[in-house]
């Protein structure tokens, strides 16, 4: 089974039910009507030269339906963040995947300040191109039953590419994953035996479909079981997100930490009645986050973990298997292994080791980088570059990037775990991040970022009580804000840059 091709069996068996709700453009679309919609974009892609098509739209009816189509139509959708540097992202996915264009969207571009660069169709004048005849060949097509539908659109196989997204580049340059049909729809399948989804559940979804989050949970997914998609472009309008979960009655919202903090601020008690899921990822939950959404609206939030490379799901916290502060259970089909980041052995219950993963929501590989593929997969096993454990009851405990561990003294120092304990004693809606900044003077220093100011000595005193001396922050920077990508996630590679040249200018003065 192709992704595609499950949408057509949906949009026939669920054919007058509402499919989408574009909070954006005020749309409504039912199955129907987006299976009318997608062929006649199929018909369009067709046109364009075989292989890869960049796809630079925001979260929305118009980016779902493209996505889909360009599937139909046999081609592959590179999706490209349009967040931060969307110019960057545009020429860097057309030179690493060696294609030409890509669909997106004049508003987006005037509301970006992106130029338009080589390659670039707009969504608005295809749109604006389709005729009358169009709609009823379309439409005609569409009454046929699926069986006959899939014969005319593209078919292939289950190994193929469903589409190349991009590593966030939090650290290093980004790489151009392959994820196939059959990546996505294990983790899928896998995920909705542990949360029992349904066509009558309604979907929020805000989070951006070039970050593998919201590809998969918030567009996939629901598409699957045929449920409605509550689409809306902006995560960061905490209070629409909120108003609009509130009067449609969404069973279901996931988000990232900082997404997450923003509802919960923004929320009146009552607005989250209707969730039955409340699911954060990306970054680690903190404690005040979960304990905030219990107090205020009595709702549990639960914790995952993924990774783009793994379609991404691969641990959970449930309604059934719930320990707050892990990353849940491995999700059925999936198998972790916790390995000793030097021996190579596999670690204790409980011992931090590498993470490693195992199953058929693996990647296929990294796009035209063998090398990368090869360092990364090894006799099947997928090294996430994570550390953790797991504990006797079979948690999975994320403890931050193995490139989040600094070697101080022979010892290796967790950054997140003295994040972790910062964080306890900072004042409410104050943020941390922490990094190392090496020196070639003073070795590497451990330098906490925060958004408050603190009393360092009082802070560090309290610190003491959890950390080792060669643990606590050497400085403690204050800034307004802490700088993150478009998924929310936090941006460490800026953080240590900006940090690095802060010190740097605090030095030579």
């Amino acid at each position: 089974m192709l992704l595609h091709q499950h949408f057509i069996d949906i949009a026939k068996t669920f054919k007058n039910k509402q499919a989408i709700h574009d909070f954006s453009t005020n749309k409504e679309l039912t199955y129907s009507r987006a299976l009318i919609a997608c062929l006649i974009l199929t018909r369009i892609f067709k046109k364009m030269k075989p292989g890869f098509i960049g796809l630079m739209i925001p979260t929305s009816a118009g980016c779902i339906l493209s996505k889909i189509a360009i599937l139909m139509s046999g081609r592959v959708p590179v999706m490209i963040n349009y967040s931060t540097g969307a110019e960057q992202n545009a020429k860097y996915a057309q030179q690493k995947c060696d294609f030409k264009t890509i669909i997106t969207s004049k508003a987006l571009l005037e509301k970006i300040e992106c130029p338009v660069i080589d390659g670039m169709v707009f969504i608005e004048d295809l749109m604006a191109s389709i005729s009358g005849t169009d709609k009823i060949r379309a439409a005609l097509i569409a009454a046929m039953p699926a069986s006959l539908i899939k014969k005319i659109i593209h078919q292939g196989t289950a190994e193929d590419s469903a589409v190349i997204l991009f590593t966030s580049g939090s650290e290093k340059d980004p790489k151009a994953v392959q994820l196939t049909h059959r990546n996505i729809l294990s983790n899928i399948e896998a995920v909705t035996t542990i949360f029992g989804f349904r066509s009558e559940d309604v979907f929020m979804c805000t989070l951006p479909f070039f970050h593998v989050f919201g590809l998969t949970v918030d567009l996939w997914l629901p598409i699957f079981h045929g449920m409605s998609m509550l689409t809306y472009a902006n995560p960061l309008d905490f209070k629409k997100v909120c108003s609009i979960v509130r009067d449609h009655k969404a069973s279901f919202l996931v988000g990232t930490p900082s997404f997450f903090w923003g509802y919960l601020r923004k929320s009146e008690p009552g607005d989250f009645n209707s969730l039955r899921i409340a699911l954060t990822g990306a970054d680690k939950c903190p404690d005040a986050l979960r304990d905030g959404f219990k107090n205020k609206h009595n709702i549990t939030v639960y914790e995952g973990y993924g990774a783009t490379e793994c379609s991404p799901v691969i641990s959970t916290n449930t309604p059934e298997f719930n320990r707050p502060g892990s990353v849940g259970k491995p999700i059925p089909g999936l198998e972790v292994r916790i390995e000793h980041y030097e021996t190579g052995k596999e670690c204790a219950p409980g011992e931090d080791g590498r993470i490693l993963v195992k199953g058929d929501s693996v990647m296929k590989g990294y796009f035209n980088d063998f090398e990368q593929t090869s360092l990364h997969i090894r006799s099947g096993w997928y090294d996430t570059g994570d550390m953790g454990n797991i504990d006797p009851d079979g948690y999975l405990w994320h403890v931050g990037r193995l490139k989040r561990f600094v070697k101080i003294g022979g010892e290796m120092v967790s950054l997140v775990k003295i994040e972790d304990v910062l964080e306890k004693y900072l004042p409410e809606e104050s943020h941390c991040c922490v990094v190392e900044i090496p020196d070639s003077k003073k070795g590497a220093r451990i330098v906490a970022v925060v958004t408050t100011p603190l009393d360092e000595k009082d802070i560090l005193k309290k610190m003491a009580q959890h950390l080792a001396p060669i643990s606590l922050p050497k400085i403690f920077l204050v800034w307004e804000s802490l700088p993150k990508m478009g998924s929310g996630k936090i941006d460490f590679r800026t953080i240590s840059e900006l940090a690095r040249q802060q010190l740097s200018r605090t030095t030579i003065s």
